[in-house]
């Protein structure tokens, strides 16, 4: 079982020319909602990719609730324990994607989310997984992270966004393995070249590259494993599908150089979709397009 410790949010979308620069108004065309948050994300994701998953979170008691878990409760994520908060609105995330590139910026309302707790999570034990992210209150991420481990269970942070508080400098005992990008490895261990910052880290790793793939370490092996060529429609959504299919790989026992790249496979079928959950594939799916 994964148990996705993380945030729900309702996405609302917007796409234009051009990405606003700072004090800049563009009028924008295609409007649309579409329910997101990286928890959220990464849960349905790993849902579709094959694996039993349970979301730990918050909404508010409001408009936004519902659609922000119509996907995952249709796509069989367990919600029992999402808690409902009367004194709180739903997450919510502004997103501006360019139409040319498909790069998108987002703004996120915390909302609820900022009311999740560690002790929140359900009794876990050596077969369970916990994946965290970077969304949550660090505080209670890092508990959640101690609880797990005290359990045996496997720990993943995905560590997006980095958060602005120093990090503890045992992180590394903690976590079982830390899944960032490239901007993210550069911030945790100072250092740009991925290579360097994989080196940096003395743990198990996966660095992703973009269109460029990932790179990994996963007990003292390094793998490299490139990305599909593809068009991108919209990349929102696309890291949180790669997480959450590495996981749902990893958790039934795929080897690493093969979880890598069936992750990869899914996240860039995310970007051909519009929004992140919405173009979230099947396991099916996700196999066949890897093997092509």
């Amino acid at each position: 079982m994964i148990t996705v410790f993380g945030s729900i949010n309702l996405d609302l979308v917007v796409r234009a020319a051009h990405l606003p620069q700072p004090g800049e108004t563009v009028l924008g065309g295609a409007f649309a909602a579409h329910p997101g948050g990286k928890g959220a994300n990464q849960a349905l994701a790993a849902r579709r990719a094959g694996a039993e998953v349970r979301l730990i979170g918050a909404v508010g008691a409001d408009s936004f609730a519902a659609p922000a878990l119509a996907l995952l409760k249709d796509g069989g994520v367990d919600l029992s324990g999402v808690r409902t908060l009367s004194g709180a609105s739903t997450g919510v995330a502004l997103i501006a994607v360019e139409e040319a590139t498909a790069e998108n910026q987002i703004l996120v309302a915390s909302g609820a989310n900022a009311a999740v707790q560690a002790r929140d999570l359900p009794p876990l034990g050596p077969q369970d997984w916990l994946l965290l992210q970077g969304e949550l209150d660090l505080g209670e991420t890092l508990a959640a992270a101690d609880i797990a481990r005290a359990a045996g269970a496997k720990v993943v942070w995905n560590l997006a966004p980095v958060p602005p508080q120093d990090l503890p400098g045992d992180l590394d005992a903690r976590v079982d393995l830390l899944i960032v990008n490239e901007g993210e490895a550069e911030a945790l261990t100072g250092h740009a070249p991925p290579d360097a910052a994989l080196a940096a880290w003395p743990g198990d790793v996966v660095i992703t590259l973009g269109a460029a793939g990932a790179v990994a370490r996963f007990s003292g092996q390094i793998i490299r494993a490139p990305a599909k060529r593809i068009t991108p429609v919209d990349t929102t959504g696309a890291g949180d599908a790669t997480v959450g299919a590495l996981l749902a790989a990893l958790s039934r026992g795929v080897a690493a150089p093969d979880a890598l790249r069936f992750a990869l496979a899914a996240g860039s079928l995310a970007c051909l979709t519009q929004g992140a959950q919405p173009s979230y594939a099947t396991r099916e799916a996700i196999e066949t397009f890897a093997r092509s």
